[in-house]
Order: structure tokens, then sequence, then C-alpha cells
């Protein structure tokens, strides 16, 4: 049995971007929110993080940062992915280096390659690192699946220990192959109940950013048996969950946190600024859950 680097809710967090650089003080003080709101993990320099606009200069700069934040006070995990195989192994021995708990590696994207390449890809950074890896399969963002039986495979790795699936349809048939041999977690926010019910060790989340407490609540009631209440947090959730994907992520959840008075700065070009529409909606929805004009 592989021990799962987390169990719960990790949240995917957001980097708080200035007009020419990462704001430190800023991620910091993010960092402490989400600790001091129950979160069970963080996941830095993710999707989510805008990872792919940073240079690995500042990627590292801020994967160290959130490491020496946290302090060994809940797991740091570095997304260190990338479509070039020499790449992500560089990148993440170099993360490898700051204390940090697991990394984060993503399917190669935009040239893609065959299940053979996936399966050679994520073994060279094995290979070469020391932290355990959890895959991040997301076909809608790369285009590309990491089949069962190549997931089969990679698990048989003693530092693969777990993967975000955000594939879910392939998820009942990973369980049944891999079991204790992998942790399996969801990405995707609004499928958290139907993955722990599955044997699923939690989240990688993004609506996390904004409510970390009730997301980790989830997770800890399902854990403790109450799932009633994982239930009825999941079905609350559900308008925030819908309002942080109605455009591509991280533009809702970024403009959500800005209302509720966090001044966490823009996404990165090319991502801009969520449409008037999609503004009021979020706003109406945190209005709702009473988290603009609270002081959390």
């Amino acid at each position: 049995m592989k021990k799962p680097i987390f169990t719960g809710a990790a949240t995917a967090i957001i980097t708080p971007f200035t007009h020419d650089g990462v704001d430190f003080d800023k991620l910091a003080s993010f960092c402490e929110f989400q600790i001091s709101h129950h979160i069970d993990a963080i996941v830095v320099a993710g999707t989510t993080g805008e990872s792919s606009t940073m240079p690995d200069g500042e990627h590292l700069a801020v994967i160290r940062h959130v490491v020496e934040t946290v302090n060994g006070r809940v797991p740091v995990i570095a997304g260190t992915g990338s479509n070039d195989t020499r790449h992500a192994v560089e990148l993440s021995q170099k993360a490898c280096r700051f204390n940090i708990d697991g990394l984060l590696c993503v399917t190669p994207y935009y040239n893609k390659t065959t299940q053979e390449g996936l399966y050679r890809h994520f073994k060279a950074v094995h290979d070469q690192t020391d932290k355990p890896i959890i895959l991040y399969n997301v076909p809608s963002r790369t285009n590309l699946n990491i089949d069962p039986e190549t997931i089969i495979r990679l698990a048989e790795l003693p530092r693969i220990n777990g993967i975000k699936e955000c594939h879910l349809e392939q998820t009942a048939d990973v369980m049944v192959c891999c079991q204790d041999n992998l942790n399996i977690y969801t990405g995707e926010d609004p499928m958290i109940l139907p993955m722990l019910s599955l044997g699923g060790r939690g989240v990688i989340s993004v609506i996390s950013n904004v409510v970390p407490d009730l997301t980790h609540e989830i997770t800890a009631a399902w854990f403790s048996g109450d799932t009633g209440r994982a239930a009825q947090l999941q079905i609350q959730l559900t308008p925030l969950i819908r309002a942080l994907f109605a455009e591509v992520s991280p533009i809702p959840v970024k403009a959500a946190l800005n209302l509720m008075g966090m001044d966490i700065g823009e996404c990165r070009m090319p991502l801009y600024g969520p449409s008037p529409a999609t503004l009021a909606r979020i706003e109406s929805v945190l209005r709702d859950l009473d988290l603009i004009g609270d002081a959390r």
C-alpha cells in the first residue's frame, strides 16, 4: 500500500501576480489563509497557478516561497509538468531541492504522444527524482488521455503515488486494477463526492481557493461517516462551482478572490478578466454564500 501524500482537500492555489512579477507577500498571506481555513494540502504552480506563463526561475521561486511559508504544516506538492520530457525532469529535480512533499506532473500537451511515450515520459521523471509523484490526467486541456492500462503500468513504479484524474469515466476501472497501489484524487470540483464514493483519497480543488474550509469539510464529513453532510455541502457549493468554471480557470476564481477583497491581481495574458455577465454571476453567488463583506 502506498501512503498518500495527503487525504482530503488540496488547493491548487492561484499565483498573485504584479505587473512585472509575483507578489510574494500576497502569496504568503494566501497560504496562511488556506492553512487557517483547514485545507489539507497545497498544490503550487499548477494550472490554476498559471505555471505555463512562468519562466523557470520564477516558477521555482514560487515553489520555494510556498514551501518556506508553509514550513511543514501541510504537505506541499509542486507542479513541474511539461510537454518536453527533459524539461519536466530538470524542473522536477530542481523543485525537489526545496523539501516539497511531492510532484504533480501533467500529461504532455500539444505535441502529444503515444501510450508508450506517456509511460516513458513519466518513468523518466520517476527515475531521475526522489519524491512521490501524482500524475495529472486532464484530457480537456491536453487532448490526450492516460489510458487505464498505462496508469496500471505506471502504478507499479514505487514513487508513482497517485493520480489527479479528470477523466472520470475510467476511474472505476483504475480503482479495480490498482487498488491500494495508487491514490486517486479528483481534479473536478463537481465530482468530489462521487470520487470519494469510489474510494478516492480526496480532491485537488479550484473552488477551495475561495472556500477552503467548506471543501475540506466535504471530505472530512465523508471520511467520518457523515455522508449526508458531505452530500449537502457538495450540493450547496454547486452554484459556486458552476460560476468559477463559467470561463477558463483561473479567470473566474481570481475575480472571486478580488471581489472578496484579497487583492490578488489579475491573470497573465493571454488569460483576460471575466465578462461583465460572468463577473455579475460570481458576485451573486458570493453574496448568497455570505462571502462578500465577511471578514474571513
